[in-house]
């Protein structure tokens, strides 16, 4: 197994200080990026939403181009890696005041990819749905922030191994995501994906499904209408395109849409093994 490579500020090391505002408050981003022979075809989406989300922090953004060539040094000879890049508004003093002139901490690490059962790209996943329901903060939604508190506590709701996932709902009831991915589902012969104005992470994954599919509506989606959807699948950055199989009781068959989708994700550089 191939051990994890990490830079911190351009240091191979794997020490951050215990007063960093990323440890003390989650003050900070992060971007888990999915490399396949050294490319990373969704690279740009990471960084729109990263320079995005810094701005939305008020957190000085990093150089792209600095990121870039420190992801490349931690992959190394990886055929196949998760580069996952967190940047924190640094050491500050004792208080949630942030420091007037923040000196950010950039850490880079390069993991293997994670595994997911060999017919899961094929077959689906089966799902559960979670008691926890998100709280809503327009002003941090669609963010990769650092907080995810919300997920450990739905992912610590079950320990079979033969769940994949956890459908999350809001404080009204209404679908938002998956734990670890965006959702899809095909509802009426249409394709609808949460809004997410008031919660939930805004994924790159999501985003290159949006585009390549300019039909599909944004919209508010009941746990109803989806167990009653033809097909359903997630979108995630580092898995891909992963249909499900089962939600509850209900048992789905992968769809036209979802193997279309699939598809589109080879094309990009991915295939399904590569997308973990």
């Amino acid at each position: 197994m191939i051990e994890s490579r990490i830079l911190v500020n351009g240091a191979s090391t794997d020490a951050v200080s215990v007063l960093d505002r990323g440890m003390a408050y989650g003050d900070g981003l992060f971007e888990s990026i999915c490399f396949v022979g050294g490319a990373a075809p969704l690279w740009q989406r990471h960084m729109r939403r990263l320079l995005v989300s810094c701005r939305r922090l008020h957190l000085p953004a990093p150089d792209p181009a600095q990121l870039w060539v420190e992801a490349r040094e931690v992959i190394a000879d990886m055929r196949r890696a998760v580069v996952r890049i967190t940047v924190t508004r640094g050491v500050g003093a004792r208080g949630y005041a942030p420091p007037a002139s923040p000196r950010t901490t950039r850490v880079v690490a390069a993991f293997p990819p994670p595994t997911s059962p060999g017919d899961a790209h094929e077959q689906g996943v089966h799902m559960r749905i979670c008691d926890i329901r998100l709280a809503e903060q327009p002003l941090l939604a669609g963010m990769k922030h650092l907080n995810r508190l919300e997920q450990v506590l739905a992912r610590a709701e079950w320990s079979d191994p033969g769940i994949a996932e956890g459908v999350l709902c809001d404080q009204h009831g209404r679908v938002i995501s998956a734990t670890m991915a965006n959702l899809f589902a095909v509802v009426d012969g249409v394709l609808i994906t949460p809004a997410l104005e008031q919660c939930g992470v805004a994924g790159v994954a999501r985003a290159e499904v949006l585009e390549v599919c300019p039909l599909a509506r944004v919209d508010e989606l009941s746990v109803a209408a989806l167990l009653e959807a033809s097909e359903v699948f997630l979108s995630s950055s580092v898995r891909g395109i992963l249909p499900v199989q089962s939600l509850a009781a209900r048992v789905y068959l992968p769809g036209a849409v979802t193997r279309q989708l699939q598809q589109h994700w080879r094309n990009l550089g991915f295939s399904m093994e590569q997308s973990g």
